[in-house]
């Protein structure tokens, strides 16, 4: 088995043009693609990847995403992205991301996700096969031991009053 990093680095990419808004920064629904596309990789990495999907007719969907968009980034600014795997179960899998802008280093976005894992013939949630699930338990092993993220469960709110 590959050695598992912690956290996975995912592959770089740029701030295109078209991810600009009218603030002159990358806008919020571009974050979402950066790290979706992030997480493609990710997916691969835990044995995911579109070959299973042809060969199993199974796949994942998005259950839940949470996005924190600290710094702002602006057009062709190089972007560093890491995920880690929080926890898993038979049919879930709760991912942790980061984006980082590559040359100032600092943390310009944070998103959570549960990933579930689906039977497309049937369209519903259904459990991983073992192997996957051999591989999401070794790779959860790994990164448990890192610490968790600050923000990790944050609730959105304005305290009312």
């Amino acid at each position: 088995m590959t050695k598992i990093p912690t956290p996975l680095e995912l592959p770089p990419t740029t701030v295109k043009p078209e991810w600009i808004d009218f603030n002159g920064h990358m806008n919020v629904a571009y974050y979402l693609l950066a790290l979706d596309e992030a997480s493609e990789t990710l997916d691969e990495f835990l044995g995911l990847s579109a070959e299973y999907r042809e060969t199993t007719s199974n796949g994942t969907f998005a259950g839940n995403i949470h996005i924190a968009y600290l710094r702002e980034v602006k057009e062709g600014d190089p972007l560093r992205r890491t995920g880690r795997v929080i926890a898993c179960d038979a049919k879930r899998v709760h991912c942790w991301m980061e984006m980082y802008h590559a040359k100032e280093g600092y943390l310009a976005a944070e998103a959570e996700a549960i990933t579930l894992h689906i039977d497309l013939s049937a369209r519903k949630v259904a459990p991983f096969p073992p192997e996957v699930k051999v591989r999401l338990q070794s790779v959860y092993k790994k990164h448990k031991n890192l610490r968790l993220p600050k923000n990790l469960g944050r609730q959105i709110k304005v305290k009312r009053r």
